[in-house]
């Protein structure tokens, strides 16, 4: 069930038990595999979402994120000669103002991604928003603070986390996050209005062929379709 936007304006503090906490060791230590990998190949990762923050549950994913374009032929390379398998490849464009990106299904329940072209500011620091901590961080058990999907802050504790919802405090929260407050009213907005409306698609999505590469597919999608070529410039 997808988590929906929550207006609660208090602190709520949330105790993990040892089962949580053996979770989200589970989670880093797949996540570090993965990282150790792309840096091997001098690619610099990071891990966003609840395995940066901390409170990960049964459905949590772990997501790696390249923050600048990269040859995917170095990124597959160095998955494969880690042995880690390749499930899907696929190419998704969120908006058609948004930066095209690759992702790449490892394993289950993890994924990596990077942009095949620049990203605006506000994309770059979505991922911050989040929670993002690098290979480095991910070692030493680093927790960060981030926002969820339901809009609420997750700010880490020993004993787990304390939350509170954003909306109201947007500019606060910018500050707290080192992010823009455009950022995070952009992603008020967004999941706001996927919560009215219900989930949207996203403009492009589509999974490669066995022999296709990312740049092929990039091409030829920026053949058929102006908007790709625009935001391609």
């Amino acid at each position: 069930m997808a988590l929906k936007p929550t207006r609660r304006p208090d602190f709520r503090e949330v105790a993990y038990d040892s089962a949580r906490w053996s979770l989200l060791d589970e989670l880093r230590e797949k996540a570090t595999r993965i990282m150790t990998a792309l840096e091997g190949f001098h690619l610099r990762t990071l891990v966003h979402g609840s395995t940066a923050r901390g409170d990960v549950n049964k459905d949590s994913d772990i997501d790696v994120f390249i923050a600048e374009p990269q040859s995917s032929f170095l990124v597959e390379t160095a998955l494969e000669r880690a042995g880690l398998q390749i499930n899907a490849r696929l190419l998704i464009q969120a908006t058609p103002n948004y930066a095209m990106k690759a992702y790449i299904e490892v394993d289950a329940g993890a994924s990596v991604s990077f942009p095949l072209m620049c990203m605006r500011r506000v994309e770059r620091e979505f991922y911050r928003f989040g929670g993002e901590i690098n290979l480095q961080e991910l070692k030493v058990s680093t927790r960060v603070a981030g926002a969820d999907k339901r809009l609420m802050l997750i700010e880490p504790t020993t004993k787990g986390h304390v939350e509170s919802s954003i909306i109201g405090r947007e500019e606060v929260v910018a500050k707290r996050l080192g992010v823009s407050a455009e950022t995070v009213l952009d992603r008020v907005h967004a999941l706001l209005k996927r919560d009215e409306v219900g989930r949207t698609g996203v403009f492009v999505k589509k999974e490669l062929a066995r022999d296709e590469t990312f740049e092929m597919a990039l091409k030829r999608l920026a053949d058929e379709n102006p908007a790709v070529r625009r935001r391609m410039k």
